[in-house]
């Protein structure tokens, strides 16, 4: 079974390069990436109705209330993330901004679980995953830089 959830997540990342990569295309054809990304996310506003109404619980907008009000804010960093990721690809290409943003969200997320916050399950950062997280960084200044750092 994890094997089937860890294939669906890798293939969300490899969706979401395009879904990015789609964005800021947008935002460079029609010269203007802001606008490009308001309608980019009215689009995906739209498509998160649609998706709600496919499982109305009513019960929802009573249990609402119990979330903390900073907790939506994700809404409008997801909104400048994503527009920033748009305006940052067309300058640095595809393969770098992917590249960064996958070692950033690796780092962030090892905190993240070792403090067990945002509803997140407590994994403690350990040696291994202190090597893991090494050995991607150098792997990302590799795919970044197009040769070994620290070597001329």
């Amino acid at each position: 079974m994890k094997i089937v959830l860890i294939t669906i997540t890798f293939a969300i990342g490899t969706l979401l390069a395009v879904h990015l990569s789609m964005n800021a295309a947008v935002g460079n054809i029609a010269r203007n990436p802001r606008m490009g990304n308001a309608v980019f996310w009215l689009v995906g506003a739209t498509m998160a109705v649609l998706i709600a109404l496919t499982d109305w619980d009513s019960e929802f907008f009573t249990q609402v209330r119990q979330i903390p009000p900073w907790l939506w804010l994700a809404g409008a960093i997801g909104a400048c993330l994503v527009f920033g990721v748009a305006a940052l690809i067309p300058q640095l290409g595809a393969g770098t901004t992917n590249v960064l943003l996958l070692a950033g969200q690796v780092i962030g997320g090892l905190v993240i679980a070792h403090l067990g916050v945002l509803s997140s399950p407590v994994e403690r950062i350990n040696g291994a995953r202190i090597l893991g997280t090494i050995i991607m960084i150098i792997g990302a200044s590799m795919t970044v830089m197009g040769r070994i750092p620290f070597i001329k």
